[in-house]
């Protein structure tokens, strides 16, 4: 019972990135429709971690650097302003499926080693509550309660006045049914650890627009760069969610006190198309052979390609810097995921220190996403200067 332990807890993990689509039938039992949604391994590094850029259609790629740039873009960090910086940010995950002990945690906080470069540091925490486990008679064998989580430490540096680059090095560990062979199955479960690479590039520019000035930003990510997971020893592997992301984004200064932000990503997740409905993705290819054919082969051709890119994007509004008013929405595929949801939250910054709140609001009734919240508590600072100027040493100790 192994494999169909693995399998469920695996099922119910991917409700975390998708809703996964029911086949239709007619009259005689035959499967109308196809869906071929791509699930994978460890989805919890796909999910949006913070309450800002969830509370913008889960945008984050172009965004003005913030706490949380390690997640949505390595490459922008080194543009943040401050010197130092850190969130704590935390999601109770599926409660529109009544689930009470299910949450995703995530620390980040960056160093500012100099106006060109900066260091930051991701931690992603997801537990998934408590699973009872099942021999294949249907005996209780045991409560389970799988986790999973994420370090990516990440350094950014800036190449010109416009461009930015970054990398992050990301190790996982994923513990879905412990380490243990149950009676008449020789296979053995085991959790999965791995690393993947995090690829940004950042791109801002001041402009002028209508006379008020203005920058345009745009991000490009390829993320969860890895190789393919397995979670028994009989070498049958799944892919980790590797996701390509760009966007574009807008922002106007309307005045000293008041400044509006528009943005959207566009996402499509670098993993083959399954040849046939299934709970679980596992395609005979290797995972950078599979990164390269996602991108043009799928059963039904360049259609069912575009149909797996997922778009999401809104609006940011900040008065005086203190005070922001979000709303966005993302869109997915009936036919890959079907999440389609608005999305809306606030923002409040006082002196160091920042709250903000995100909620889901899904398109669908009775959606396992409805009811998400999201929070997220910042901080930032300057620290002090080390170079003390010439005056500062002449009126010192000693100085005649």
């Amino acid at each position: 019972m192994i494999k169909r332990s693995i399998i469920s807890v695996t099922c119910l993990i991917a409700c975390v990135s998708s809703q996964t689509a029911q086949a239709q039938f007619d009259a005689q039992g035959r499967r109308i429709n196809e869906y071929r949604v791509i699930t994978t391994a460890v989805p919890f590094l796909g999910i949006s971690p913070d309450a800002r850029s969830a509370a913008i259609g889960d945008a984050g790629s172009a965004l003005s650097a913030d706490q949380n740039s390690v997640f949505w873009n390595p490459g922008k960090l080194a543009t943040v302003k401050k010197d130092i910086g850190g969130s704590v940010s935390i999601t109770p995950w599926l409660k529109g499926l009544g689930v009470n002990d299910v949450y995703l945690g995530y620390l980040s906080g960056f160093y500012k080693i100099n106006k060109q470069s900066a260091v930051g540091l991701g931690f992603t925490y997801f537990n998934l509550g408590s699973i009872q486990m099942t021999d294949q008679s249907g005996q209780n064998i045991g409560t389970l309660n799988p986790n999973e989580f994420s370090v990516c430490p990440t350094y950014s540096r800036i190449l010109s006045k416009t461009l930015s680059l970054g990398v992050g090095i990301k190790y996982f560990h994923s513990n879905l049914s412990g380490s243990y062979s149950s009676a008449g199955d020789a296979t053995r479960a085991r959790p999965a650890n791995s690393v993947a690479v995090d690829l940004g590039m950042f791109y801002n520019k001041e402009i002028s627009l209508g006379g008020n000035p203005a920058q345009f930003a745009f991000g490009l990510t390829l993320t969860n760069m890895g190789p393919k997971i397995s979670y028994t020893d009989d070498n049958v592997r799944n892919f980790i969610p590797s996701t390509l992301r760009f966007g574009p984004a807008l922002t106007v200064e309307l005045d000293p006190y008041n400044k509006v932000t528009f943005t959207f990503d566009v996402a499509k997740t670098l993993v083959p198309t399954p040849k046939k409905y299934d709970s679980l993705n596992v395609v005979d290819e290797p995972w950078i052979g599979g990164m390269v054919k996602s991108l043009y082969d799928a059963p039904d051709g360049i259609s069912e390609k575009l149909q797996e890119i997922m778009i999401g994007g809104g609006v940011e509004y900040w008065y005086d810097n203190q005070f922001a008013v979000r709303g966005g929405y993302f869109y997915e595929n009936t036919f890959k995921g079907n999440r389609k949801y608005f999305t809306a939250g606030v923002g409040i910054r006082y002196q160091t220190f920042g709250l903000d709140f995100a909620y889901l609001l899904p398109v669908q009734s009775n959606h396992p996403l409805a009811e998400t919240l999201r929070f997220s508590l910042l901080f930032d600072l300057d620290l002090p200067k080390k170079e003390e100027s010439i005056t500062d040493k002449a009126s010192g100790p000693g100085a005649e």
